[in-house]
């Protein structure tokens, strides 16, 4: 006899992440795993250098923070969650709203954790086609039922990096039931126009069945720190305070995070700078022959002819020094995600591949 685990959690695999070193190569370009290449504030990086008392616990409500984004994203401190990242609202979420018999809902290409998270919870997960790589509203629609109980929709989407417009959020949460939670997923929101983007704040005020994300993650740099938030009707923060952990943000993520939200001038520098050398990729790649979509996120989604040729490109990169992000988890493996680095690490991935179409347009005139 020995310990069983929930009935389905075996067959789960393991979340993994993207790759981070190259054997016999020093100081790669890693650019698999969407990482701010302007690095954290220096303001939040004064903070946790401040001399904090290891000894005692932290504010267990976290609310400069909470106060904090508050202010900055004119919002009711009351409704907002903190997490250890905003993967733990997200479990959070699937803990507390599903159970055996219940159906997820989300976009055929999305983020792992939503039907990790979904199948720990003991419900069924279920993978929604798009259309051209972008989150389908009619085919999400199409697909619910009476059991379904939650609709995720990461917007940008992480890997393909489309987004949906304010209407069609609008028109996916009207064709939802009460009792249905819609999760809008804003890992990258910070990376997009700030006068477009759909932030669903105003949905979350206004229903009771729609919350909104956000991490620290990406464009603030604190990727290490483990810090997010939600934003949710008020019912629904009263259940996930109930079931977080008493003291689930530490003392030295709380402070750099209140120092990143005063520093905007650093999001701003960052946003300006993604815009500016996605731009350049997306037409130095095209221009190169490939298939790049347009993407609102800080990453860019390269197609190959094939997934051998995919996983060619993948292993050449790496030995190039550059990592990229490889897709298969994600039903994706006939493409790589490349995130925006630096001047110089974006530049190297253009030669690269540069040099890796040139190299692949010999090898197939001379077989």
């Amino acid at each position: 006899m020995k310990p069983v685990p929930k009935e389905g959690i075996l067959d789960m695999p393991a979340y993994v992440g993207g790759r981070d070193a190259v054997k016999g190569v020093a100081n790669p370009h890693k650019m698999s795993a969407n990482e701010n290449p302007l690095g954290a504030s220096p303001a939040a990086r004064a903070a946790l250098e401040e001399a904090f008392d290891p000894s005692v616990y932290p504010d267990g409500h976290a609310t400069a923070l909470r106060e904090a984004l508050a202010k900055l994203n004119r919002l009711n401190a009351e409704n907002i969650v903190c997490g250890n990242g905003s993967d733990e609202i997200l479990q959070l979420l699937t803990q507390a709203y599903l159970g055996p018999g219940d159906e997820v809902l989300h976009t055929e290409h999305a983020f792992l954790i939503y039907k990790l998270a979904s199948r720990a919870a003991g419900a069924r997960p279920i993978a929604v086609g798009e259309r051209a790589l972008t989150a389908n509203v009619d085919a999400l629609l199409g697909a619910v039922t009476p059991a379904t109980r939650m609709v995720f929709l990461a917007n940008p989407n992480n890997p393909t990096g489309t987004m949906l417009e304010r209407d069609e959020i609008m028109r996916l949460h009207a064709g939802l039931s009460g009792d249905t939670i819609l999760v809008l997923d804003g890992a990258y929101a910070e990376y997009c126009d700030p006068q477009n983007y759909p932030a669903g704040f105003d949905l979350v005020e206004q229903h009771d069945n729609v919350v909104t994300t956000r991490t620290f993650s990406k464009a603030y740099g604190l990727a290490a720190l483990r810090l997010g938030w939600g934003y949710c009707p008020p019912d629904i923060a009263n259940v996930l305070n109930r079931l977080r952990g008493p003291f689930n943000i530490n003392q030295p993520a709380m402070a750099a995070g209140l120092a990143a939200l005063d520093d905007q001038g650093h999001i701003e520098a960052s946003r300006a700078h993604n815009a500016q050398w996605r731009e350049w990729l997306v037409q130095q790649l095209g221009g190169i022959g490939f298939s790049v979509r347009p993407s609102f996120a800080n990453f860019i989604l390269v197609e190959f002819d094939s997934d051998k040729q995919a996983s060619a490109a993948e292993a050449f990169l790496c030995a190039r020094g550059v990592i990229p992000r490889g897709l298969t988890a994600y039903g994706l493996p006939h493409a790589l995600r490349l995130s925006i680095g630096t001047e110089a690490g974006n530049r190297a991935a253009l030669a690269a591949l540069t040099d890796f179409i040139a190299e692949t347009d010999v090898a197939e005139k001379s077989g």
